[in-house]
C-alpha cells in the first residue's frame, strides 16, 4: 500500500521507529551513566565498618545452612630461619625484578598468590621476650634484632652500640650527634606550637632509629617514623622493638598511605630526600599530608650551608643554588619560612586559599593546582604526580590553628566527618562512648592490657580510632588501619590527634615480623572474606604479631570456629569469649601466640 507521498507505509514505520529506538538507547546511556556515578562515588554505602550490623547480614543468609563456618584442621611448617626478618612486599631477594629510578624497588612490591608463604616465621636464634616500655627505649636485646651497620657506620654519630648482649640507644643522629633532647629543645624555640597542644601528630621521613619520635612523645606528640627497607637492614625494626611508632615506607613514585591534611608537623633530618629533584614531587607529597598551618623542618644540607658545605663533600656555590631552589620551590607550593636558627629550618604551609588562588589565576604557575580528577585522599598505590593539592575551602575547622589543641581534640568531633555518608556530630559521640564500655570489658578479659605487657598495638579495622582513644591513658600506642575499600574515616582519626595509615588486608602489612604486642579486629573477616583469604590474613597477623603477643578477634559467630581452628595450627592458644553484651551473633576470641624457635634449617 502506498501514501499519498508516494512511499510505501513499511518505509513510513521503519522510519518512525528509529527515533523512538535512538531516544532510547540515549536514555539508557544516560541512566546506565548516572546509576554508575552513584556507584563510584558513593561505594562506601555497600561497604560497612560496623561489626554488629554485618554480623546481622551473615547470620540471616548462613543460618538456614549452617551455625558457623566449619574447616578442617591445619597445621602450618616452619619457614625456614632465613625469613626471619621476612616482609613479604619489601622483599630484598626481589628489588633486582624491579627498576632502580627513584628507588621504585623499595616500594610495595607484594607476590602474587602461587608465590604466597604457608608458613609460620621463626624469630632469630636467642630471641628474647622485648624489654617492657619505658625501658625499652633506651636499650633491646641484641639477638632480637641481630644487625650491626648502624652501630658500625654510625658510631660515631651515638644512634646506637652495642654493649653485651643488647644495643643502647644514647639518643643520638646524623644532626643531633649530642642527643635528641637536646635538638628537640632547639626546635620547640623556633616552634611554640609544639610545647602547648597546638601540634599533635608528625612524621618523620628517614627516621634513622626513631630517636626524634621516641623523644617527642615525653612531649606530648604522636610520631609516625618512616624509612625504607634500605641497607640501613632495620630502622623500621629497632623502632618498633623500642616501643616507637614506625612503618615502612618511601616517598618515590607513589604517595604515602595517608590522607591530605593530616599530620601537624613533618620533619626530614639529613633524610637524603632530593627535595627539588623530579619536578618537587616529594615536596609536594608532604604539603598534601600536612594540614594547612601545619610545619616542615628541614635540618641537614642545604640549610646553614655557609658554615656546613665544607663537611658536605660539596661546594659553597653548589648549596647555596640547592638553598635557593628548594626556597623557591617552598614559596611556589605556599610555605612560608617561618623561622630558622643554625641548622634548624622550619617552613608553614599557608592556613588559608590566598595563596592557592593566585595559583590557580595563573596558568604559567608551576607547581600548577591539581585538577579535580585527583581525590585528594586517594593514597593506596596512587601515583604521585607534580600538582599541589590545595586544601578544601569548604572545610574550614581542619587547619593547625582551627581543630582543638591536645587533649581536647580526641573527643571532638571533626569537621571532615560530615563528608561520610552517615557521618555526624551524633554518631561520632555514639561511636566513643560505645569503644569506652568495650575497652572496659576488654580490659576484663586481658587485664595485660594496660600494663607494660603490651606497647604497640594495632587496630586492624577502625573506624573512627574509638578504641585508640579509649584506651589513650594507657602506656600503649596504637596504629589505626582503615580498609583501602572502607569508607575514608582515617582523616578523622588524625583529626582527633591519633595515627594510623591505609591498607589493604589481603596483602601484608608494611612492618618487620614481631612487631606488636596486641592486635584487635572488629568484624574484619565478616567484612572482608569475600576478598581476601581468611587463612592468609590470620598467617600475616601470625607474622607480625611478637611471641607471647595477643590478639582480640571480635567477630560473626559464623566466622569464631574457623578463625580456631586456623590460630591452633599457627600454635596459638584461643578462647572464645561474650561480648560485652552477651549478643550471642557475635563473640570476641582472646588469642596469644606462643614462643617457640626454629628446628627447620631448609629453605621454604
Amino acid at each position: 500500500m502506498k501514501h499519498k507521498d508516494g512511499k510505501t507505509g513499511y518505509q513510513q514505520d521503519k522510519r518512525t521507529r528509529v527515533v523512538p529506538m535512538t531516544i532510547m538507547f540515549i536514555v539508557l546511556c544516560g541512566v546506565s551513566f548516572y546509576l554508575g556515578g552513584i556507584f563510584c562515588s558513593e561505594k562506601h554505602r555497600f561497604y560497612t565498618k560496623n561489626a554488629q550490623d554485618v554480623a546481622k547480614a551473615v547470620q540471616s543468609t548462613k543460618n538456614s545452612a549452617a551455625s558457623s563456618l566449619q574447616i578442617k584442621s591445619v597445621t602450618f611448617p616452619q619457614c625456614s630461619s632465613e625469613y626471619q626478618d621476612y616482609t613479604p612486599c619489601t622483599d630484598p631477594r626481589k628489588w633486582k625484578k624491579y627498576g632502580v629510578h627513584r628507588l621504585t624497588f623499595m616500594e610495595r612490591h607484594c607476590p602474587p598468590v602461587f608465590e604466597r608463604k604457608e608458613c609460620l616465621i621463626p624469630p632469630p636464634d636467642g630471641y628474647k621476650v622485648p624489654i617492657r616500655w619505658p625501658k625499652s627505649r633506651d636499650e633491646c636485646w641484641y639477638r632480637n634484632v641481630p644487625y650491626d651497620w648502624i652501630n658500625k657506620q654510625k658510631s660515631n654519630q651515638n644512634w646506637l652500640r652495642k654493649e653485651g648482649e643488647k644495643f643502647l640507644f644514647p639518643g643520638g643522629g646524623t644532626m643531633f650527634p649530642r642527643g635528641v633532647s637536646e635538638y628537640v629543645d632547639s626546635m620547640q624555640k623556633l616552634i611554640p606550637e609544639m610545647t602547648d597542644g597546638t601540634v599533635r601528630t608528625a612524621i618523620d621521613t628517614g627516621c634513622g632509629v626513631a630517636s626524634w619520635g621516641g623523644d617527642l612523645l615525653d612531649r606530648g606528640i604522636l610520631t609516625v617514623s618512616l624509612a625504607p627497607r634500605d641497607n640501613h637492614e632495620a630502622q623500621v625494626q629497632f623502632a618498633l622493638e623500642r616501643g616507637i611508632p614506625a612503618i615502612l615506607g618511601i616517598i618515590s613514585t607513589q604517595r604515602l598511605p595517608f590522607p591530605s591534611n593530616s599530620f601537624d608537623m613533618a620533619h626530614c633530618s639529613r633524610c637524603l630526600i632530593p627535595w627539588t629533584e623530579f619536578g618537587g614531587v616529594y615536596l609536594q607529597e608532604i604539603h598534601r599530608i600536612l594540614r594547612p598551618g601545619g610545619f616542615w623542618v628541614l635540618s641537614g644540607p642545604p640549610v646553614n650551608y655557609k658554615n656546613r658545605w665544607r663537611g658536605w663533600n660539596t661546594t659553597i656555590e653548589e648549596q647555596k643554588t640547592d638553598y635557593n631552589n628548594l626556597q623557591k620551590l617552598l614559596t611556589a607550593m605556599c610555605f612560608k619560612l617561618y623561622n630558622q636558627k643554625d641548622d634548624i629550618a622550619v617552613w608553614q604551609k599557608a592556613s588559608d586559599n590566598n595563596c592557592y588562588s593566585k595559583l590557580a589565576n595563573n596558568a604559567d604557575a608551576y607547581p600548577p593546582k591539581c585538577d579535580d580528577s585527583l581525590e585528594p585522599d586517594s593514597a593506596w598505590y596512587t601515583p604521585l604526580r607534580p600538582c599541589i593539592v590545595v586544601p578544601n575551602q569548604k572545610l574550614k575547622k581542619t587547619g593547625l590553628k582551627d581543630v582543638p589543641k591536645w587533649p581536647e581534640r580526641l573527643h571532638t568531633a571533626p569537621e571532615r566527618i560530615t563528608e561520610i555518608h552517615g557521618g555526624s556530630a551524633s554518631t561520632f559521640k555514639h561511636d566513643d562512648s560505645k569503644w569506652k564500655v568495650r575497652a572496659k570489658h576488654y580490659k576484663k578479659l586481658l587485664p595485660a592490657i594496660g600494663t607494660d605487657r603490651i606497647r604497640n598495638v594495632m587496630d586492624m579495622n577502625t573506624v573512627y580510632g574509638g578504641f585508640a582513644a579509649a584506651v589513650i591513658n594507657d602506656p600503649l600506642w596504637v596504629m589505626n588501619v582503615v580498609s583501602s575499600y572502607a569508607a575514608n574515616t582515617l582523616a578523622m582519626v588524625f583529626d582527633r590527634g591519633l595515627i594510623g595509615t591505609y591498607h589493604d588486608w589481603c596483602e601484608a602489612f608494611s612492618t618487620y615480623p614481631r612487631t606488636y604486642d596486641l592486635l584487635h579486629l572488629d568484624g574484619l573477616f565478616t567484612a572482608e572474606s569475600h576478598r581476601c583469604d581468611m587463612k592468609y590474613v590470620l598467617l600475616e597477623m601470625d607474622r607480625i604479631l611478637r611471641p607471647n603477643g595477643y590478639a582480640i578477634i571480635r567477630e560473626s559467630s559464623y566466622f569464631v570456629d574457623a578463625v580456631t581452628t586456623i590460630a591452633k595450627g599457627m600454635k596459638w592458644g584461643c578462647r572464645k569469649e561474650d561480648t560485652e553484651y552477651g549478643i550471642e551473633m557475635e563473640k570476641i576470641l582472646i588469642c596469644q601466640k606462643k614462643l617457640w624457635y626454629s628446628s627447620n634449617k631448609s629453605s621454604r
